[in-house]
């Protein structure tokens, strides 16, 4: 019988997210596709380097674990299946349990994103992450990976995933008022609406594919653990507290920072990743956590 994906949380991850191929990116810009190809089949047996999204795809992993089947991670690649010969070698070597892979030969990513029944897709190319958020599909561009010190042998006891909230769990439609008309038309907006719950915004479905794992487990012992940090601030906090009741969706911990920098707040949660709209938050964020910006759709 086929193995159905229709009920697992399906992270969809590109080489260049979980592992380190920044030098490797650089010659195929630089040089071309031939130079890249033949660079990594000399290379093929040397492993490689963590990436941002590595320490999130090992600690999702561990869903799986006393015979649970709730999360599956797959590569997905513009590579041919040529030059992904190293990726897997390098998954092998830290005994990732990853089987699956979509690998594209420089063909868009997007139309089968869908056919794997993707929650996230996560990836260092801008134009992919752009297309998955035009095909409905929650995607985040994974920020600079330098900044950050990845140990492949580090342990996340919980893992921890921070959302914003307008243009990322929520629709844009709020955000567009206060970019056009300012914070005083936003704040009017949000009052006036307080009762109506917000759209959905391209990371709703997968908040609410996180919320049904949550209630999985017994209290104190849930593995994920999620967090809404937001600009927001009173009273335009109730639409979000309203929605989020609407849509019976567990939400753990919850910031309405008002312009506060969101940075040490995300710091001190000890976010795993961190979805954001906005580069100048993820860009700050990048320093401290793990993060990705979020498209709009275009």
């Amino acid at each position: 019988m086929a193995v159905t994906l229709d009920d697992k949380l399906v992270i969809g991850v590109s080489s260049r997210a979980l592992f380190n191929l920044e030098e490797e990116n650089r010659i195929f810009e630089e040089q071309g596709l031939e130079a890249y190809s033949k660079y990594q089949i000399e290379h093929e047996n040397d492993i490689l380097k963590p990436g941002t999204a590595f320490p999130l795809v090992k600690a999702l992993q561990k869903l799986n674990a006393d015979g649970r089947y709730l999360t599956e991670i797959i590569v997905m690649s513009r590579n041919t299946s040529d030059t992904s010969l190293r990726v897997f070698k390098s998954i092998e070597h830290y005994g990732l349990n990853i089987s699956r892979a979509a690998l594209v030969g420089g063909a868009s990513i997007s139309p089968y994103l869908g056919a794997f029944k993707t929650d996230l897709f996560l990836s260092a190319n801008e134009n992919d992450v752009q297309e998955a958020i035009n095909a409905n599909i929650a995607a985040g561009l994974i920020c600079d990976k330098s900044k950050l010190p990845i140990n492949a042998d580090d342990e996340i006891p919980q893992i921890r995933i921070a959302f914003d909230g307008d243009a990322v769990i929520f629709s844009d439609e709020s955000e567009k008022i206060y970019q056009a008309e300012g914070l005083e038309a936003f704040s009017r907006h949000e009052q006036e609406n307080a009762q109506n719950p917000l759209p959905e915004g391209p990371f709703a479905k997968l908040l609410k594919t996180i919320s049904l794992i949550q209630k999985q487990f017994p209290e104190g012992a849930v593995p994920i653990r999620t967090a809404l940090v937001t600009a927001r601030n009173a009273p335009a906090h109730e639409r979000v507290i309203r929605t989020l009741r609407a849509w019976k969706v567990r939400i753990d911990e919850v910031f309405f920072l008002g312009g506060v920098q969101k940075s040490d707040v995300l710091k001190a949660f000890d976010a795993n990743i961190f979805f954001d709209d906005q580069k100048t938050h993820t860009d700050l964020a990048s320093d401290f956590v793990p993060s990705a910006r979020v498209p709009y759709k275009k």
